[in-house]
């Protein structure tokens, strides 16, 4: 059998790698929204205290720099709401984007130490939106902050350092968590292509063996039949030849003796009929001169004038020599169904598609005659369903037969496309 495909081996991914831009781990979308909010208010805490301890000229305009430091921190947790729905809702996350970045901005214009917290945009940005919207989010913290602030203001080095390496270090993390993402991925195709190559090596052979043994036990059967057929035709014919002419050496007037004679010659006769009919059926005369498309089209139209039904053989697909086993089971398959429409079904219209796929050919003959039901006489168990059932199976193929009692019958045949060797080759 061939071998079933396995999953690839299951790794914990890091919780860092499972929140990347552009891309969220559904385990990591619980928490991102809280861990980023928790983030930006724990930056903007720090930065309201180290701006507290710097001088200030008037105390009315710092009570209000409070009062936008506390409006961005209760702002921050609109985020946890948010952010499972930037997907659904992307106008949630730009409005909540530009409100942070609004007040990011005005902060940094008033105190130095608040554009440390304007750097919270850039990993917000990444996670909030799509990779190719959050370039331009990201570009946006670094460019308004600076020129609400005037661009040519000196800040103080650490503030500087950390609206630089903050940015650098989040592009950093996540390039190695992309790589590590590109890797495993890599790894886990490789060794699918590799499982699902070796299946299919599997399957190849296993379909050659049971091929092979088809075809074997195929002319197993038809030399049994062979023999049946010269049992019952030819070697009774040449025992009725034999008899005949020691009854004409005993007999003793001419009149008896051409008698026996005649009856010598009408035996050969059939002796002869039969076996040319014995050969023949080992592969049918049409097929000897045409292709199966071609041997069907002739079929239908002998079938439509001898019994008066409107037979049709239409061809689905780009048609192509197959094995010639196939073609004679193809054959036998809708010669046998269309004598049932003819002789029991009495159908008036019959319908031959033979289709043709890459990997399988399909043969369906539908009539529109009186049909049967399970348990009636001729519901798919006489003998000549079941030849044909064996014929199909004996070339792995499969055959289905629907029918009810007044609605025609539906007969199906499909086997594998196998190109003739002539065409393999």
């Amino acid at each position: 059998m061939a071998a079933a495909l396995s999953p690839p081996e299951r790794t914990r991914p890091s919780p860092m790698i499972g929140l990347r831009p552009g891309s969220v781990d559904p385990k990591a979308e619980r928490w991102a929204g809280p861990l980023f909010a928790g983030i930006g208010i724990l930056a903007l805490a720090v930065c309201t205290i180290i701006a507290a301890g710097q001088p200030h000229g008037d105390p009315a305009q710092w009570r209000t720099t409070l009062l936008l430091a506390a409006a961005s921190g209760l702002w921050l947790l609109v985020l946890i709401p948010v952010f499972p729905r930037r997907t659904r809702k992307p106008w949630l996350a730009i409005g909540f984007f530009v409100v942070l970045l609004a007040g990011a901005t005005v902060l940094t214009s008033r105190v130095d130490p608040f554009t440390a917290f304007a750097s919270i945009g850039y990993p917000i940005a990444f996670v909030l939106f799509p990779t190719r919207w959050s370039i331009f989010a990201a570009a946006a913290t670094a460019v308004v902050p600076l020129l609400a602030k005037g661009i040519w203001e000196p800040s103080p080095p650490w503030i500087t350092a950390v609206s630089i390496v903050g940015p650098i270090l989040y592009v950093a993390w996540f390039v190695g968590a992309e790589n590590e993402q590109r890797r495993r991925t890599n790894e886990k195709l490789a060794q699918s292509n590799a499982q699902l190559e070796t299946a299919l090596t599997e399957n190849a052979a296993l379909h050659a063996q049971l091929l092979t043994q088809a075809r074997e036990a195929g002319v197993l059967d038809e030399r049994q039949r062979m023999a049946r057929e010269i049992h019952d035709t030819v070697a009774q014919g040449l025992t009725g030849i034999v008899t005949q002419l020691q009854a004409a050496d005993r007999a003793a007037e001419a009149a008896d003796r051409q008698r026996h004679l005649d009856h010598v010659r009408t035996l050969a006769k059939d002796s002869l009929t039969e076996a040319r009919r014995a050969v023949q059926a080992l592969r049918p005369e049409p097929l000897a001169d045409s292709h199966l498309p071609e041997a069907l089209a002739g079929l239908a139209n002998r079938v439509s004038g001898t019994s008066g039904a409107k037979v049709t053989a239409d061809i689905a697909g780009d048609a192509q020599p197959l094995l010639p086993e196939l073609e004679v089971a193809l054959y036998r398959v809708a010669q046998e169904a269309l004598a049932n429409a003819e002789k029991h079904a009495h159908a008036t219209r019959i319908g031959i598609t033979l289709t043709y796929t890459s990997d399988l050919v399909m043969l369906d003959v539908r009539d529109d005659g009186r049909g049967f039901a399970s348990g009636d006489r001729g519901d798919g168990t006489g003998f000549g369903l079941e030849a044909m059932r064996q014929r199909v199976q004996r070339v792995a193929g499969s055959l289905t037969i629907e029918s009810a009692r007044g609605e025609g019958t539906a007969v199906h045949a499909e086997f594998p496309a196998i190109p003739s060797p002539a065409q393999a080759s």
